[in-house]
């Protein structure tokens, strides 16, 4: 224990281990933000594009082929099919309702 009794003394080498692992962590968050945002800078010309040529929102053909891939990948990665699937799920659904918006003037 510490000189006040409620903090615990950590060993320094794990504290400054979680330090350095917590900064790559926040530095893998930071470029994934940035990713997603390139992203949805291409499925915002996508909305256009389709808004443009009277084509739906959505394209379940295409976003099945996606999810394949992206299980795939993520096999490959050793991170979980289901939550790779789940979290594009997600990013589609978002994609989906921009270009809803894009083809009724709201954006």
């Amino acid at each position: 224990m510490s000189d006040d009794d409620t903090t615990p003394e950590y060993d320094q080498a794990a504290v400054a281990e979680l330090r350095s692992i917590r900064q790559s962590i926040d530095n893998i968050d930071a470029a994934v933000i940035h990713m997603l945002a390139e992203r949805f800078k291409y499925t915002q010309r996508v909305g256009y594009l389709k808004a443009a040529a009277g084509m739906p929102a959505a394209d379940p053909g295409r976003e099945q082929v996606q999810v394949a891939r992206l299980r795939s990948l993520a096999a490959e990665a050793h991170l979980d099919p289901a939550f790779a699937e789940k979290f594009l799920n997600f990013i589609v659904a978002e994609v989906i309702h921009h270009h809803e918006q894009i083809a009724g003037g709201d954006a």
